[in-house]
């Protein structure tokens, strides 16, 4: 590794394209350039002159992955420009939607993107059925993921871009005899769950990021919608205030704005609310993961995989808790007035905080959209992590495939939309 180059020019299967290049001499790291190579679809653009109403299903087609997250996040913010406040049924309905999108995505995550990095597989596809652990994860992976895909179905209609979730309220109510059966699916799952997280507690790596702060959106029950900014600094402010402190950091080799906060490099997704928030987990989940909670606060980046995977028992409990309180009543559509003004939405998506500023004319129509997701916040952190790595472990690493598949992990360590894909990274040497 005296002088290398190495060059990433084509990714497949994946939200979006990136890229990384990295450039070695004599034994030192004297460059990383992290990208995102495609990204900027100009949504903000093309939402102006919209109908506010309808910019919820609009932005949901900004990611078939997390997608009900945008819608959500949307649905918030137009109801702040036009003053309009669910009822408490809307409210209960919209975190059940959530947490199915955080079990199936979290799932997705996990078990088929990077479980195989663990047990040295290009694929969950390579498997082994006749290994019992394996056999064990690849048939949990289909179960918990189906456990999140049917919450989301039986309240919002499909488990991406959920047509029920409107301004107000649901267009459609959810069948109570669906809900009580997708009840039985989630607790069905709590053993494979639970396994999931002792497997990352005991088997996932670590690397160490003392300079990195720590930011998420944190309720009391945990609930992903609702609640203040925390920082790890020790900060809290109020989610208004939220985009006054982004740093809009332009990378001129990435399509991808990148942020910074305060003028810190910062950290959004599962770890940094299980960095934050430990305490606000359901007291079912806490009790069952006492052994694996006590680790965090971390600075290790992996254990965002870890995080993840107890965010998942989270939901599950949660879910479950919030059903057995449902009384599903009919409601009166809400009647939206057009009128002038701004609306602020901020939510916690799968991957980190997701922050939504609408300015709308006195007709209704949008003027103005901004609309900042997580992987461009963790895109700055992304590169400074692979740098940190590469420097540290510059000696120790075998060879160019060595080198390939520790950043490989790297990034899918902070779980960016374009890690939707089995292979991440295919490096061109040059």
């Amino acid at each position: 590794m005296h002088n290398l180059d190495l060059n990433l020019t084509q990714i497949s299967k994946i939200e979006g394209k990136a890229s990384c290049a990295v450039k070695i001499r004599s034994g030192r790291v004297e460059d990383v350039k992290f990208s995102i190579s495609e990204y900027k679809r100009f949504y903000t653009q093309a939402i102006r002159g919209k109908d506010i109403l309808a910019l919820p299903q609009l932005t949901a087609r900004i990611c078939g992955t997390c997608s009900n997250a945008h819608l959500l996040c949307a649905i918030k913010a137009v109801e702040d420009a036009l003053g309009v406040t669910p009822s408490s049924q809307t409210v209960l309905l919209r975190k059940l939607l959530n947490y199915g999108l955080i079990i199936r995505d979290h799932a997705l995550h996990l078990y088929v993107f990077v479980l195989p990095d663990l047990f040295e597989k290009d694929s969950i596809l390579d498997f082994d059925e006749n290994n019992p652990l394996e056999h064990k994860f690849l048939d949990a992976a289909f179960k918990v993921k189906a456990a999140g895909n049917k919450l989301g179905i039986a309240v919002g209609g499909r488990s991406v871009h959920a047509p029920f979730a409107a301004v107000g309220g649901f267009t459609r109510l959810p069948d109570p005899l669906e809900i009580s059966s997708v009840r039985e699916n989630l607790t069905s799952v709590r053993k494979e769950i639970t396994d999931l997280i002792d497997f990352f507690y005991t088997n996932d790596r670590s690397l160490i990021r003392k300079d990195l702060l720590f930011s998420g959106l944190i309720d009391k029950e945990y609930s992903f919608l609702y609640g203040q900014i925390h920082q790890s600094s020790g900060k809290v402010q109020s989610e208004e205030n939220f985009g006054h402190h982004l740093e809009h950091v332009i990378i001129p080799y990435s399509h991808a704005s990148g942020y910074k906060f305060r003028g810190r490099i910062y950290m959004v997704g599962a770890l940094a609310r299980l960095n934050l928030a430990k305490d606000k987990l359901h007291p079912k989940t806490i009790a069952s993961v006492k052994k694996y909670i006590k680790i965090f606060p971390s600075e290790n980046i992996y254990h965002n995989n870890l995080a993840q995977a107890i965010e998942i028992l989270h939901a599950v409990d949660s879910a479950t808790d919030l059903i057995d309180k449902l009384q599903i009543v009919a409601e009166k559509p809400v009647i939206a007035p057009r009128k002038e003004g701004i609306g602020l939405g901020v939510i916690e998506a799968p991957r980190g905080t997701l922050y939504y500023r609408l300015q709308v004319d006195s007709f209704g129509k949008i003027k103005t959209g901004q609309i900042v997701v997580p992987t461009g916040q963790n895109q700055i952190g992304i590169e400074a992590s692979i740098r940190q790595y590469l420097t540290d472990n510059i000696a120790k690493i075998k060879d160019r495939e060595d080198m390939e598949n520790s950043i490989e992990t790297i990034v899918r360590a902070f779980d960016p939309c374009m890690s939707c894909a089995s292979h991440f990274l295919k490096f061109k040497y040059v």
